[in-house]
């Protein structure tokens, strides 16, 4: 098996997430929001143990730990060398509770003995303010305290608590309940609820996923994907953010360390069609809801990053008491890409709200008034089609004409002329079409590069980009059209390696990339697939599979050379690449179950 690197399960409920590692360490914890300060940082920490909650069980030899089936539960079970064995469940409770949803910003961990008399130590080493110790604290009767000027934070326990304070040892003979949150008392018998709550969102998460619309082939993987698509979505105001990370180098030693705790506008469109696919429309709805809330601001350009709470700054900075992963820094919070121009965000948020019109099944079609806030994004898309900009890929040092933003600025114009005509508004479709046709004329005629014969990363550039695997996506061009063709050979010559695919080979401001982008490859494989390649296509797809961690989760990046995660985790770009990539390859239904 590949060595992931990122051995580690999401848990969360739609307002709060953590990351469990496969001995039961809760490792990352940013409370109360995604992009909130992180209680529990051991990810974060280099070799300082700090930052973290576990259970050591004394002279343990193996540890097998999953998700419970179609759920975001974490079993893991700790067994010893005289067979002694712990079960340890984690899970952030979702379920619905008087007429909506219950989703508190609280972690539940059940510790239970399933053979002999284990002997167990709880440790808890909460952090604040990035890394700083937490060590202050009080005790009451069957709860400890953790606080730091206006921070609190409450573990309430009906275990034993002068041995967990003191991190003691001690033989574990009924199941423990240990809840983080909120410091505030719990209501009702700890002991109970946990049970109930474990039950009752247990059975929130397979009536979700029952209600999914999945293809036949590689069915648990595309189940997981969008399991963890749900979990990255901040269900109060319905961003969806790129990873629940800060600071996973994309490559060991790089400095390319950024966080990714925020909602990029340009995942929209990936995201969007992904959630649609699966059939997730109340999520799908909710992030589109989010960036328009966004765009309704038409005095302000867009920028191509937002807080969950989209008034929030981003302001970069760095965390100097976290070593970074695996030692490896620095920690920046906040993203400085905020600043930059991207002019590919117009696009994406007319494309993002594309169902809104041709979508059936939603409750709330698009209308007019919708169609001419989106028009004030187009004349904005229409402007700046032609200009220099940041890129996709977010280039620090340099800006140039990209054919990604460009093709995003057109298709959303184009886009506009499709809703136009839907609303029976034929002089508005002539307008954007008018717009829309010469710049179509000038995109491709720019883009192309006669001398490298392919489409390049900018105009005038001699550079290969894989975002220019999306053209046909977007309708720039046929996928049979013979530059594309020729671009797809290119890139093959010179961006794959291996079986991964580098988003470009150029230096850029932080030198030669040396990691592949998990999404870069689904967008080639998806161009295999449409030039009817189509076993090369399953099988790059198959080894994609082969690089998820043992809970079925994709960072951003992979180590060519080694194969292991990079990259901030789990990466909503690379979770829905794969169901797009998975649903298009796989077989259909009919006559499945008896053919094989």
């Amino acid at each position: 098996m590949t060595d992931h690197g990122l051995d580690l399960a999401v848990i969360g409920n739609g307002r709060t997430a953590a990351l469990v590692d496969p001995s039961a360490r809760l490792v990352w914890w940013c409370y109360p929001r995604f992009d909130s300060d992180p209680i529990f940082s051991r990810l974060l920490a280099g070799n300082e143990e700090k930052g973290f909650t576990d259970v050591v069980l004394d002279g343990m030899v193996d540890a097998q730990s999953d998700y419970i089936r179609n759920t975001a539960l974490v079993s893991t079970i700790l067994t010893d060398h005289h067979g002694n064995a712990v079960r340890v469940t984690d899970f952030a409770p979702r379920f619905r509770q008087y007429g909506r949803m219950f989703r508190p910003p609280q972690l539940f961990r059940i510790i239970e003995p399933i053979a002999g008399l284990p002997r167990i130590t709880v440790r808890v080493r909460p952090t604040h303010a990035y890394g700083k110790p937490l060590a202050w604290r009080t005790m009451g009767s069957n709860h400890i305290r953790y606080v730091h000027d206006d921070l609190a934070i409450r573990m309430t326990t009906d275990g034993p608590l002068a041995l967990i304070d003191n991190e003691s040892p001690f033989v574990l003979t009924r199941p423990l309940h240990l809840v983080f949150g909120t410091d505030e008392p719990f209501p009702g018998d700890l002991a109970s609820t946990a049970a109930s709550f474990a039950d009752q969102t247990r059975a929130y998460w397979l009536d979700w996923v029952r209600r999914l619309y999945i293809s036949y082939d590689w069915q648990e993987a595309i189940i997981r994907a969008a399991i963890t698509l749900k979990l990255s979505n901040f269900e109060e105001t319905g961003g969806i953010i790129a990873a629940h990370t800060t600071s996973i180098p994309e490559a060991p030693g790089s400095g390319r360390t950024w966080d990714y705790r925020y909602c990029w506008l340009r995942d929209a469109y990936f995201v969007v069609k992904a959630l649609n696919r699966v059939g997730a429309t109340q999520t799908m709805e909710d992030f589109i809801g989010f960036t328009l809330s966004i765009a309704a601001n038409a005095d302000d350009d867009l920028k191509p990053v937002y807080s969950v709470v989209p008034t929030l700054s981003l302001d970069e900075w760095i965390a100097g008491d976290l070593q970074g992963y695996r030692g490896d820094g620095p920690v920046r919070i906040g993203n400085a890409a905020v600043d930059q121009i991207q002019h590919d965000t117009y696009g994406s948020v007319i494309l993002a709200a594309l169902p809104l019109f041709f979508d059936r099944r939603l409750p709330k079609p698009g209308d007019e008034s919708l169609f001419r806030l989106l028009e004030t994004l187009g004349h904005k898309a229409a402007k700046v089609a032609l200009a220099p900009d940041a890129g996709i890929w977010e280039y620090r040092g340099r800006q140039r004409v990209h054919t990604h933003s460009s093709a995003m600025c057109w298709a959303g114009v184009n886009r506009l002329a499709a809703i136009a005509t839907r609303l029976g508004l034929a002089d508005r479709a002539a307008h954007w079409n008018a717009i829309a046709d010469p710049l179509h004329a000038e995109l491709i005629e720019r883009a192309w590069n006669p001398k490298r014969q392919a489409f390049t990363a900018a105009f005038g550039s001699d550079d290969l980009d894989a975002s220019v695997l999306l053209l046909p996506d977007l309708g720039v061009c046929e996928v049979d059209d013979p530059r594309f063709v020729k671009t797809v050979a290119a890139m093959e010559r010179e961006l794959l390696r291996e079986k991964h695919v580098m988003r470009y080979a150029a230096e850029d401001d932080f030198g030669l990339p040396v990691t592949a982008f998990l999404i870069c490859r689904f967008w080639l494989i998806d161009a295999w697939w449409s030039l009817g390649r189509r076993e090369e296509a399953r099988e790059l797809f198959v080894d994609a599979l082969a690089h998820r961690n043992r809970y079925g989760l994709l960072s951003e990046d992979v180590d060519p050379k080694s194969g292991a995660l990079f990259g901030n985790f789990p990466q909503t770009y690379s979770m829905a690449g794969l169901i797009l990539t998975g649903m298009k390859l796989s077989r259909n239904w009919e006559d499945r179950y008896w053919r094989g």
